[in-house]
């Protein structure tokens, strides 16, 4: 059966010891993760600061989550660049490996326009049986993927679907109208997880996840089920603990909530740097009021 991206995904984070990528935390991260019930594994994403690793590090991080998940649950790679040979290079080492499929962000930088867009895209896909999963956030990358563009991208056989971080609902949907009726859409907000997926999104791909991760799916498999009065409980309950998450850039909170679980290490890379104290006294706040600490 082909790959489905449906349900909750978890970018997971890239931990460092002494600034080095260190495996034995990140094999602690998979594992925290998938008995946490998420539907599959994203590394090298965002989340898992891909803009400072290096390509060996890279391909080593995507590697050794395919080899950790064995297959006990999918594993989408982050494989974008703003270089198309780039992306291209990366997906097919993630499809080397058994990778199952790859997210691949807008090129950012250098603002390609929405035919610089399609043929990005459709050049990465064409090189590739991997089914792609294309990610839209504006704020990051400079350019917004129009809804019309990705309707037109969602006819790519391969290209199966989108995180959508644009925060734009009248956009989100516009693409569930206008897309392929196969093509899946996914948040990539956790608080607008409940609209996109009550609008048709089938799931979301969340730096938000490593927090209660079996709660964010379970909000999305009871919108799919019709249960929204439910789905809505959980949104009301996860709602301050991922506001708090973003009060600073992506991913230091993340990693300091993490490190206040005991799950892993605190430590970003440069240009990042660690939660401030502020910011690490508001999760502890959250995380302690969800009973996690």
């Amino acid at each position: 059966m082909p790959f489905q991206p449906t349900g909750v995904f978890a970018p997971n984070i890239t931990p460092f010891s002494a600034q080095s990528v260190d495996e034995s935390s990140l094999r602690r991260v998979l594992d925290y993760l998938i008995e946490g019930s998420v539907n599959g594994l994203v590394p090298c994403g965002t989340t898992g600061e891909s803009a400072t690793l290096t390509y060996e590090e890279h391909r080593r991080v995507v590697e050794l989550t395919v080899q950790h998940a064995a297959s006990r649950l999918p594993v989408i790679a982050g494989t974008g660049s703003n270089s198309t040979a780039e992306a291209i290079a990366l997906t097919k080492h993630a499809e080397e490996v058994g990778a199952d499929a790859a997210l691949l962000i807008c090129p950012y930088y250098n603002r390609p326009s929405q035919a610089g867009l399609v043929a990005h895209f459709t050049r990465v896909a064409e090189a590739t049986s991997l089914p792609i999963i294309m990610y839209n956030i504006p704020k990051r990358t400079g350019v917004n993927m129009e809804a019309a563009t990705t309707a037109q991208l969602s006819r790519v056989p391969n290209i199966v679907g989108i995180k959508e971080a644009s925060g734009d609902l009248n956009q989100v949907a516009a693409i569930i109208h206008l897309a392929d009726p196969d093509f899946a859409v996914l948040s990539g907000d956790g608080n607008l997880t409940l609209p996109i997926c009550s609008l048709g999104g089938v799931g979301a791909i969340l730096a938000d996840a490593h927090i209660l991760p079996a709660e964010w799916r379970r909000m999305v498999e009871l919108i799919a089920a019709g249960d929204i009065n439910q789905a809505r409980e959980i949104h009301y309950r996860l709602l301050p603990i991922t506001h708090a998450l973003f009060l600073e850039t992506n991913p230091a909170p993340v990693k300091a909530a993490l490190d206040l679980m005991g799950v892993a290490p605190p430590d970003t890379r440069l240009p990042l740097l660690p939660a401030t104290d502020a910011c690490r006294a508001a999760l502890r706040e959250e995380l302690q009021k969800l009973g996690l600490l």
